[in-house]
């Protein structure tokens, strides 16, 4: 625990920072002291990134003023920050694939020889140091494109670590951790917290938050919305600060129609798991979660379902009509649509607009005579689903890029929503978002089912699959190991599940 008499490490006065038609900052203030973990949090939007941006040189404030050690000091450059020892860890990856980890991590540090060579026995040594410190157990000559996300993620860590920084700023760096990487983060963050080193962690992950922060700063809308100190630190008081009112019942499910069953799935078998054939129905206005552990097949199962992947084997049938799996074009016209995972990788064209990314997806059906783009449609349709998702976007025509990652997610939805799908397949609807924007993919839900929108969700946050549905696929090493009724539901049953325990009879 830092000790608060001390003079802060870092503190930020009244920054403010505005883009096109966004005041994204508006005078903000923050105090670190040395050896303190301090959580940021806000809703999607809120300035978060863009204040921690700013205080790593990557972008610069319109006004305000950073001080390290009481010293007023200019950071307009990355390579400026990392001289004052504040160091960021980006929420997106930014390594070279093409490189091994050592080179990774001392990219644009490497030591060097007598005739100007690159020092590659160094850099191997140290960074082996660096890699054991994190608990991660790669050569560091493995090359960084061969490792798994979560691996990748733990580079960028021991990167950060390797420049000795007194400020590390995390942003939702367990994004894509497993349960055995979040623990070895947090030993790390806690080991530097004792060594002095200050860290600002950023997570949507309440739980984390609680688990490891010593205060907790809350941004809204840009703005400063309070602290928590160490004992006032809980789930209720981080979400009022958060959003700005209270949220009673966050699973706010209501009861609706269960009809007949729309997707039927017969003997489907993925090629990432070919010897376990899939079976099961979804049914109209239902709510079906799928649990399990990180690679149980379950990303693998919707993708095929798609089209993405061409099935083995099996049929797949929508309201009695079986699907043409060649391609996902087939898919969409059965009336299928899937959110995927990964919403910037798969879901969004980055570099198109809001109103481009919406009417994506229906560019045949909306068409004009002779294949031209209607204009007039195209942003009816946007304007509707922007006002259905509430999504926050200056115009129809701002960059996705440029929006936060919950009003993005919201934009994949109303790119599918636009079509009116019969089965809504959704993978990991609610990573990297924020509380407030989770209660209202949630409700969407809730109205989606009672329209009769038949619904497949993964995920892996074990309360919302306790709390979103009506029955519950848990797979296993590729196979649907167990089905449970909402009656049913447990997290001890689900958990037995997933780990391969056999249902009981």
């Amino acid at each position: 625990m830092s000790d608060q008499s001390i003079a802060p490490v870092l503190e930020v006065r009244h920054i403010c920072k505005r883009f096109p038609g966004v005041r994204a900052l508006h005078d903000v203030g923050l105090t670190l002291a040395r050896g303190e973990v301090l959580a940021l949090i806000g809703e999607n939007g809120a300035g978060k990134s863009t204040l921690m941006k700013i205080l790593a040189g990557v972008q610069s404030a319109d006004s305000g003023q950073i001080l390290i050690d009481g010293r007023p000091v200019v950071i307009d450059s990355v390579h400026k920050a990392l001289r004052q020892g504040v160091a960021l860890i980006h929420q997106e990856l930014n390594l070279a694939g093409n490189l091994d980890v050592a080179a990774n991590i001392f990219l644009g540090r490497e030591p060097l020889l007598r005739l100007g060579l690159i020092d590659t026995a160094t850099i191997h040594c140290q960074a082996s140091g660096f890699l054991d410190k994190i608990g991660l157990d790669v050569a560091p000559t493995t090359l960084v494109g061969d490792l798994p996300i979560g691996q990748q993620q733990m580079v960028e860590i021991a990167k950060a670590l390797s420049v000795n920084a007194r400020v590390l700023i995390m942003d939702e760096p367990t994004s894509s951790l497993s349960a055995k990487e979040t623990d070895a983060l947090f030993r790390v963050v806690r080991e530097l917290r004792s060594s002095g080193v200050s860290v600002i962690y950023i997570s949507h992950r309440l739980g984390e938050v609680k688990e490891l922060a010593d205060r907790v700063s809350v941004l809204r809308d840009g703005e400063n919305a309070g602290d928590l100190s160490r004992d006032q630190i809980d789930h209720d008081a981080m979400v009022r600060l958060m959003v700005g009112r209270e949220i009673s019942q966050f699973y706010a499910r209501r009861p609706h129609k269960i009809g007949d069953i729309v997707l039927e799935v017969d003997r489907l078998v993925t090629p990432a798991w070919p010897q376990h054939p899939l079976s099961f129905g979804v049914r109209a206005g239902q709510i079906v979660g799928v649990a399990g552990l990180v690679g149980a097949g379950r990303t693998e199962m919707v993708r095929t379902l798609f089209g993405i992947d061409q099935p083995l084997a099996g049929t797949v049938r929508v309201k009695g009509q079986t699907v043409d799996m060649k391609n996902s074009l087939a898919t969409i016209r059965s009336g299928l649509a899937l959110v995927p995972e990964d919403r910037k990788q798969h879901g969004l064209v980055l570099e198109m607009s809001v109103r481009e990314n919406t009417s994506l997806a229906g560019l045949r059906q909306n068409a004009l005579l002779g294949g031209f783009l209607n204009r007039a449609e195209e942003t009816r349709l946007t304007q509707s689903m922007v006002q259905r998702l509430s999504t926050k976007t200056p115009s129809l025509d701002q960059v996705a890029h440029c929006l936060s990652g919950g009003n993005q997610q919201k934009v994949v939805l109303g790119k599918w929503l636009s079509l009116a799908p019969q089965v809504l397949l959704l993978d990991e609807p609610t990573r990297g978002i924020d509380v407030g924007a989770k209660e209202e993919i949630y409700r969407l839900m809730e109205e989606l089912a009672e329209q009769g929108v038949a619904i497949l969700f993964v995920s892996s946050e074990m309360e919302e699959i306790l709390g979103m549905s009506d029955r519950v696929l848990v797979m296993h090493e590729g196979r649907i190991s167990g089905e449970l009724d909402r009656d049913e539901l447990s997290e001890e049953g689900i958990m037995q599940l997933a780990t391969g325990r056999p249902q009981a009879a």
